[in-house]
């Protein structure tokens, strides 16, 4: 016996599987979107609700705090002080700091 595939009747054997997803091809599509989206959906919620490790955390004592000088400090004091155009820029800025 002779195991040959003919194309032909393969082609006629699958003729109605092909009618079918052309007939349903949108809805297949729409289907596939929909799954990918779901997907996409349950993963970001499932990788969202996942704590840290307390080792990716550094601990509150490690940070750097801002350090300035105090002479750095008192010079800006007097400046601030002693030009009237500069105490006015400080005033602005403490009223609105967010206005360039």
């Amino acid at each position: 016996m002779s195991s040959t595939v003919d194309i032909f009747s393969l082609s006629k054997s699958i003729a109605p599987v092909t009618r079918t997803v052309k007939k349903y091809r949108v809805m297949i599509f729409l289907l596939l979107l929909a799954g990918i989206y779901g997907f996409i959906v349950f993963r970001i919620n499932t990788l969202a609700g996942i704590a840290p490790d307390t080792s990716a955390v550094p601990a509150t004592s490690e940070a750097s705090r801002a350090h300035i000088d105090e002479g750095v400090a008192k010079k800006i004091q007097d400046l601030q002080d002693n030009s009237v155009s500069v105490k006015s820029l400080f005033d602005e800025a403490r009223q609105n700091p967010f206005d360039e």
